[in-house]
């Protein structure tokens, strides 16, 4: 078998980094995801057929080009927060993703006969994807499921299995490819019996998924159960006016002369974007917030049957007999300690405050990783304007239920997450409303895409989603992932739309992340096994050396 040249492996990685690059949203076009991997399972082939040409940790090294320009091609923009924060996530991340595809190639090397062969990598991987969900230095934007969010239509089926059903979906469609080149590609004589029978699996696994999403798409129904939403943009600039102005400036801002023709006695909901409230709220001292005060006079002159949700930053001080988690922090050089949160605010013209706190908390920015073990690293937390070090978390996925139906807020980063979202309609949640910040990206794709990823959440619980985001993009999402109103990036807006209520549970809402979950389980057994067999066989070598 000819051996293909080093430096054509190293052409390889860089290929695959670039299909993966440039499939991805929103300006990519996802075909190009079901050939992406083939060049990097080439080299993976390569590295496992003449182990004699390579080093230790080969696999590791190689997949590392593939993995570290794809994190940066398209993760790039996070520099415009954090240059820090940027390194790390494109730097760490890509490592994490080529030690699964090392630790695949090392077991599947330990296990005899090649009993699960090239199979092993979707299993490994959709295993790695849902365990850095899990994990407090979890950054899961790059979850390749993630790719249709562009193209809904598509992948209707995520209502069943989440984008762990996408992410298996292209790695089986790569695998069948690479079979189908095989041949070719090392100059080995292929029966036309075996390609045709290749060949046909690939256009069945292509063609099946799709036309089923697509029928799907084209045949579902919502149920008609309208509510009347109206999206605020305040178009709030983090770096130099969120935590600058003063709070009758800001609610000037959310409140524009738009926004307040848009409310009346028809509007359910008005929704303002993630930590729009700067005040210095004390949960217990909602009754003498002013931006509250000044919120409800509002609500109760145009439309005093609406609930507002806003983000808001909050507080929370500890009672002295409650224990001190990695969240609490010293109050003002007292023998008193208190919590922050990145909180969402749901209250009406009359009712105490309910709040949410977000849980999905950013890496090195809202909190340290691991800083239950390592205390002191706190400090080292991200400044990004407002409240620094690790936030305060909520136990539970809150649904608010004093309006016209049930509703949740997630927070931003919240909204990547598949079975993090669909917790909240188990909950019992009938819309969802997205609130955040994505300003601090500026115009680049990271907004664009945090706007897609929405989309996905819609088709996963078939719910329609409301999102406001401080700086855009704000939008209205039906329950098949369809945008059907949006605002620009960077302008100050408000919109308002109805979308249908639905209080049906899908299966990927009821069962979660199944596929991950037994893949790890899967991966766990092989990892065993692949020890196992590793020291059954060095006691084998070690007993023929001495029997010699």
């Amino acid at each position: 078998m000819p051996f293909i040249k080093k430096k054509y492996l190293i052409l390889l990685c860089v290929l695959s980094a670039l299909l993966l690059s440039l499939s991805w949203p929103l300006n990519g076009f996802p075909f190009l995801v079901f050939i992406s991997l083939v060049p990097l399972i080439i080299v993976i082939e390569e590295i496992k057929k003449n182990p004699d040409r390579f080093t230790a940790l080969a696999t590791l090294r190689y997949s590392y080009i593939t993995f570290l320009i794809w994190n940066a091609l398209t993760t790039w923009w996070i520099w415009h927060s954090t240059v820090v924060g940027a390194l790390i996530a494109i730097f760490v991340n890509s490592l994490f993703m080529s030690i699964v595809v090392q630790i695949a190639a090392f077991v599947r090397g330990k296990l005899e006969n090649n009993i699960i062969g090239i199979a092993i990598f979707p299993i490994f991987w959709i295993a790695f994807e849902y365990l850095h969900q899990l994990w407090d230095l979890s950054w899961s934007w790059l979850n390749l499921g993630n790719v249709f969010a562009s193209y809904t239509a598509w992948v209707q089926w995520y209502e069943y299995t989440g984008i762990h059903g996408g992410s298996l979906w292209i790695i089986l469609v790569n695998i069948l490819v690479y079979f189908l080149i095989k041949p070719y590609l090392y100059k080995q004589p292929a029966t036309r019996k075996n390609q045709k029978t290749i060949t046909i699996f690939l256009v069945l696994a292509l063609i099946i998924p799709a036309a089923a999403s697509l029928i799907r798409y084209y045949t579902y129904k919502e149920r008609h159960n309208p509510v009347n939403i109206v999206v605020l943009q305040p178009n709030l600039d983090p770096y130099k006016e969120e935590y600058q102005l003063t709070v009758e400036q800001v609610i000037d801002r959310l409140f524009s002369d738009k926004a307040i023709s848009l409310i009346d006695t028809n509007t359910n909901f008005i929704i303002a974007p993630e930590s729009v409230l700067q005040e210095g709220l004390f949960e217990d001292e909602f009754a003498y917030s002013k931006s509250i005060k000044l919120i409800k006079e509002i609500l109760k002159t145009y439309s005093p049957q609406a609930h507002f949700i806003s983000g808001a930053s909050t507080f929370r001080m500890l009672k002295p007999y409650e224990p001190k988690g990695p969240s609490a922090r010293k109050y003002n050089g007292y023998d008193l300690y208190y919590e922050a949160f990145n909180t969402a605010l749901f209250f009406d013209s009359m009712g105490v405050p309910q709040t949410y706190h977000k849980s999905k908390l950013v890496p090195g920015v809202e909190q340290m990783p691991f800083s239950e073990i390592i205390k002191p690293i706190e400090n080292l937390a991200i400044d990004l304007g407002g409240t620094v070090g690790s936030l305060g978390k909520s136990a539970e996925r809150v649904v608010y239920k004093k309006g016209k139906i049930p509703v949740s807020a997630i927070i931003c980063y919240e909204s990547i997450y598949g079975e993090f979202t669909a917790e909240f309609v188990k909950n019992g949640a009938q819309l969802i409303f997205i609130i955040t910040n994505d300003g601090w990206w500026e115009n680049t794709p990271g907004h664009k895409q945090h706007f897609a990823y929405a989309k996905l959440r819609a088709v996963e619980t078939r719910r329609s989603i409301a999102r406001s985001a401080n700086t855009g993009i704000s939008c209205f999402i039906n329950q098949r992932g369809d945008v059907i109103e949006k605002t620009s990036y960077w302008t100050r807006d408000a919109i308002k739309n109805e979308l249908n209520a639905n209080n049906e549970i899908t299966f990927y809402v009821k069962h979660g992340d199944y596929i991950g979950k037994s893949f790890t389980f899967i991966s766990i057994l092989l990892i065993f096994i692949a020890i196992l067999m590793f020291f059954a066989k060095k006691k084998t070598s070690l007993k023929n050396k001495i029997s010699k």
